[in-house]
């Protein structure tokens, strides 16, 4: 769901998984894995690191185990490959980080998606160990040609306490407050309203407001509850509230939703043990079959 750790669904022991998606979109979410990037066509903008970067055909990206990022897809035609491991897989760089998530050189990224969806594909044995030595391989050639330097010893308490917010804000959206969320991350209100937004590249009222909508319309299309009680339920407090965001977010009134409709802000669940935190714009159009 919203703005939740990520868990991939891999095939086998490697931890590894390729595809490709048009459209990407997504809020601000975070995953243990590690994911490299890049633009087949079209033109993208992730924001990581609390700095927007604007990547455009050809180019590459690395989000590092842990990092707050989302994604916005400024063509819809937009082709993103995408490469998911295990931090395990690094563990053969050592402590190194890129000083820059955005990769200059031309480490023949298509080419080696081609060949781990080809190993992927196959599923013969030992694939997965395969798969996560290319994987290797490609991250030794990146860390070569890119600048790279010595990470901190311990990440800021405040970077582990966020990811532990943004999970918090996803299961309890309905009681949730920003003094809460302030109070949460041991922070003055001002001074987080600031920090939430330079890390996550969104302010926190529309962020909590997005998961609220999202949970409103799961509990149109899925239930005939009085209005009242899905705004309660929610967390949208009164009716009238209730009706000025979900307007703002989709254009409706909750009572007037088109059948069928889609939140341009709106996760599915890919699984029972995996959360995706891919908008439903997005379409996952190749991956290991």
């Amino acid at each position: 769901m919203i703005a939740k750790r990520e868990v991939w669904k891999y095939t086998d022991s490697g931890k590894v998984w390729v595809g490709k998606y048009k459209n990407s979109q997504n809020l601000p979410h975070w995953h243990p894995d590690c994911e490299l990037l890049f633009v087949e066509r079209g033109k993208i903008e992730v924001f990581c690191e609390k700095k927007n970067h604007r990547l455009v055909e050809g180019q590459a990206f690395f989000i590092a185990s842990g990092q707050v990022h989302s994604m916005h897809a400024t063509d819809p035609d937009t082709v993103l490959i995408v490469i998911v491991f295990t931090e395990e897989i690094m563990r053969g760089i050592g402590h190194l980080r890129l000083v820059s998530p955005l990769l200059t050189g031309d480490y023949r990224i298509p080419e080696a998606y081609s060949a781990l969806r080809g190993i992927l594909t196959k599923k013969a044995p030992l694939c997965g160990s395969e798969a996560a030595c290319k994987v290797l391989e490609l991250m030794i050639a990146i860390f070569r040609g890119e600048e790279a330097a010595e990470a901190a010893s311990e990440e800021p308490r405040s970077s582990e306490t966020l990811r532990r917010l943004l999970e918090e804000m996803n299961e309890n959206y309905r009681f949730l407050r920003f003094s809460d969320a302030a109070a949460f991350m041991g922070m003055a209100p001002t001074y987080f309203s600031r920090y939430f937004r330079e890390t996550t590249g969104v302010n926190f009222s529309r962020q909590l407001n997005t998961i609220r909508t999202d949970a409103a319309i799961r509990l149109l299309e899925s239930t005939d509850l009085p209005m009242t009680e899905i705004a309660d339920r929610c967390g949208f407090g009164t009716i009238r509230n209730f009706n000025r965001i979900f307007k703002q977010f989709t254009g409706y009134a909750p009572r007037d939703l088109p059948e069928g409709y889609n939140l341009n802000e709106r996760f599915p669940y890919p699984s029972d043990s995996a959360s995706d935190p891919t908008l439903y714009d997005c379409e996952l159009i190749e991956s290991p079959t």
